[in-house]
């Protein structure tokens, strides 16, 4: 049987590397010096470099189920994604954090029902977007729009939390930007804490935020308290 993974494998060593072959040496002997994290949702239709248009060494790239972001409690505990931010932040200096996450999301419409009992850990990690969770037994394709929205804005405060990362944004050296991918238009839409979630072909900034203290209950500006519209 072929083995394709394997067949990619060399092919990449045979016909793409060579291409390249200059730019690997120079990440090699300079280090990586990537302007952006991006946390992206592990889903298999997410590709942050074809998002981006960005090549090698230009992403710090953090994957995970629903692009959740752990909360700064200081129980040192096995926090991959908690790590990466540190060792984003603190060694590698970016100048962004991206949160993407995308339409469609399997993370998002299990927060509505019950997860397999031997996923343990899965069940644990979906609190995480909880707080994201509208009060309805059966979403509908809006409902999980809009829960997706406010998931990705959840954890841009979150962010906030880390202590290098509150110091380095109200210092003005560091930006934190909300994305969703709508799969089906090819289109991502960014959060701007004036106008919620804009299409990135309509937006005049690569999203913003947030800079404002958000309570969930509440409907500011037509907003609902994550920055997504109320309606609509």
């Amino acid at each position: 049987m072929p083995d394709d993974l394997l067949e990619r494998l060399q092919r990449f060593t045979s016909e793409a590397f060579p291409t390249q072959r200059s730019l690997f040496r120079h990440l090699v002997d300079d280090g990586q010096h990537p302007l952006a994290l991006f946390i992206g949702c592990s889903d298999s239709r997410i590709v942050p470099y074809l998002l981006t248009g960005a090549g090698p060494g230009e992403l710090f790239l953090v994957r995970n189920v629903g692009a959740f972001v752990p909360p700064y409690d200081q129980s040192h505990g096995f926090h991959g994604t908690a790590a990466a931010i540190e060792f984003a932040v603190l060694n590698l200096a970016v100048q962004r954090i991206v949160v993407c996450g995308h339409t469609h999301c399997g993370a998002i419409r299990a927060l509505y029902g019950e997860v397999p009992a031997a996923a343990q850990n899965l069940a644990r990690w979906l609190d995480l977007g909880r707080e994201a969770a509208l009060p309805v037994a059966e979403p509908g394709p809006e409902v999980l729009r809009r829960t997706e929205q406010r998931a990705i804005v959840l954890q841009l405060e979150r962010l906030m939390d880390y202590p290098m990362v509150r110091e380095r944004v109200e210092a003005g050296q560091l930006t934190l930007h909300g994305w969703h991918y709508v799969i089906e238009e090819g289109e991502v839409h960014v959060f701007d804490v004036r106008k919620g979630f804009v299409p990135a072909s309509q937006a005049d900034n690569a999203g913003t935020g947030p800079y404002r203290p958000v309570a969930y209950a509440d409907d500011i500006d037509g907003l609902d308290a994550s920055g997504v519209p109320a309606s609509g």
